[in-house]
């Protein structure tokens, strides 16, 4: 029965299909590896197990227990060097520079932040405590950048202490609180015996307002979301400044909230106005949207250097650059989509009679997401009836596996789609349509939707899920009081090595202050 249903599946067409999607096709060479999907770092040796760097996983799972996360040293560094390198020559083209931050809130450990370093690119951090693991790991201050939409002091303090290259503003209420920290900073310095910190690099982020083709949730250039400044006239209002005020500083009611903040960042001595920041949210395909970000952004710049008297030295655009997580991705080449940008941000730029400025890129996912994979130890196997979209009463196998949405949050929150593959040995014979689900007492706890697993699985097989080295440990937890598990670092020629342990039980125990508190 179940043979017969897999032949029948491709029928179905809804994204979010009851029993399965148009783009999930039947394998028919169910060991091959999808390239859009799996970098060259995996590969099956002669008995059809997965290797990862040449390490085959079941000498991982011996080491190392299941679940873990496999992070591919090669691939992320061929990554890093291959978009710095892009965009570099993209720009080199029409005469400009670039600079390429490496995203960490995407995945973030101090060889990761050394490993993006010695592959030249700056390091983008997003809290006070990426920026300790970033100093910890002897980023240069200069090449870390601070964002966030609600930095605390301490934050702040810790970035202007360290020197940081650049803090994107969010708000005109934080840019008064960098200029209080600033001033409080300084004023130590000074009663030390010491010259005061140079003043601190600050780029304002503004909302665009593209839409891009993503999940709602990481979808950031549009009004109604809690980063950036408006660029929409008449929101100077919004700041909550009274009439004398906005006078103060050159600015009308009827400008922009966006328009405000560079007033009030460009008159004030302690900061320095390095320029313009956007992104326009995540896996993104589309060249449309970032070309779109960049001509508003160029113009917006092109009216402050004109209306302020300055030439705003910078332009970041953000990341955002799709990966393949399923056989229905089709990410454009890195040298396609530099290209692409490069030529009209140099359109643009010429077209407003402005030299091009120094341009700055931020991906993540498309770095760290290639280089990792999880394993997982298969567990129960359960056949359950369902009735599809045209009420017909289909079987599906539900695969469990002893992780889940602690170690993936991402098929929760975003409905994310992922791909699997049989990784201990070679996935011959038939394929069975399957979901893969995790431990958690939750219902919506799915790992891949929608598979093709062998007919033959079994209890104690290993699955691999590809392309989770970006967002998958970062938004870990310990429900259910699951530890997290370990991070282990494969690279060509070099034995694996653990980048970050496997948390304890007690760990997690050493958090309760007990009972009689």
């Amino acid at each position: 029965m179940l043979a017969k249903i897999a032949k029948k599946e491709t029928r179905m067409s809804e994204a979010r299909a009851l029993y399965a999607p148009e783009w999930l096709t039947y394998p028919e060479h169910p060991e091959a590896l999808a390239r859009t999907i799996w970098t060259d770092s995996f590969t099956r040796n002669e008995q059809g197990e997965l290797c990862i760097d040449g390490v085959a996983v079941s000498d991982l799972v011996a080491e190392h227990e299941t679940p873990q996360y496999v992070f591919s040293e090669t691939t992320f560094r061929t990554r890093a060097r291959a978009y710095r390198t892009a965009f570099e020559q993209a720009f080199a083209a029409h005469g400009a520079q670039v600079s390429v931050y490496y995203a960490g809130k995407s995945f973030l450990s101090t060889a990761v932040a050394r490993w993006a370093t010695e592959e030249g690119l700056c390091l983008d951090t997003a809290s006070g405590g990426e920026l300790a693991l970033a100093l910890r790991a002897q980023v240069p201050g200069a090449n870390i950048a601070l964002h966030g939409n609600n930095k605390s002091e301490a934050e702040i303090a810790r970035a202007i202490r360290n020197g940081l290259g650049r803090v994107v503003a969010d708000s005109v209420d934080e840019l008064k609180l960098i200029e209080r920290v600033y001033a409080e900073l300084a004023a130590e310095r000074v009663a030390e015996g010491e010259e005061p910190y140079a003043p601190v690099p600050v780029l304002i982020r503004i909302t665009p307002g593209v839409h891009a083709s993503t999940h709602e949730s990481i979808a950031t250039a549009h009004e109604d979301q809690k980063f950036g400044m408006s660029l929409q006239p008449g929101t100077a209002a919004l700041a909550g400044l009274d009439e004398e005020e906005l006078e103060h500083w050159g600015v009308e009611a009827t400008d922009s909230y966006a328009a405000l903040a560079a007033a009030i960042l460009n008159a004030t001595d302690s900061l320095d106005f390095r320029g313009i920041h956007c992104h326009i949210g995540s896996q993104i395909f589309e060249a449309e949207g970032f070309e779109q970000a960049a001509t508003t952004a160029l113009e917006f710049m092109n009216r402050l250097n004109r209306d302020l008297g300055v030439t705003l030295p910078e332009l970041d655009l953000g990341g955002g650059y799709g990966i393949g997580y399923t056989e229905a991705d089709h990410p454009r080449s890195i040298t396609e989509v530099t290209e692409s940008i490069a030529a009209s941000v140099a359109a643009t730029c010429e077209r407003l009679g402005m030299a091009i400025p120094h341009m700055s890129f931020e991906p993540g996912r498309s770095i760290s997401g290639p280089s990792g994979a999880t394993l997982y130890t298969v567990g129960t196997i359960k056949n359950v009836s369902i009735e599809d979209e045209n009420g017909e009463i289909r079987v599906r196998r539900y695969v469990s596996v002893d992780g889940g949405m602690s170690d993936n949050a991402r098929p929760v929150l975003y409905e994310s789609d992922y791909s699997v593959t049989l990784a201990n040995r070679a996935p011959a014979g038939e394929q069975v349509l399957s979901r893969v689900v995790g431990k958690h007492c939750e219902s919506g706890d799915v790992v891949v939707r929608y598979c093709y697993l062998p007919a033959d699985l079994q209890a104690g097989d290993i699955l691999a899920v590809p392309a989770t080295g970006a967002y998958c440990y970062v938004l870990g937890s310990n429900y259910n009081f699951l530890t997290r598990p370990p991070v282990i670092a494969t690279a060509e020629g070099k034995p694996s090595r653990m980048m970050i342990r496997r948390q304890r039980e007690e760990d997690m125990l050493a958090l309760d202050m007990g009972s009689e508190i």
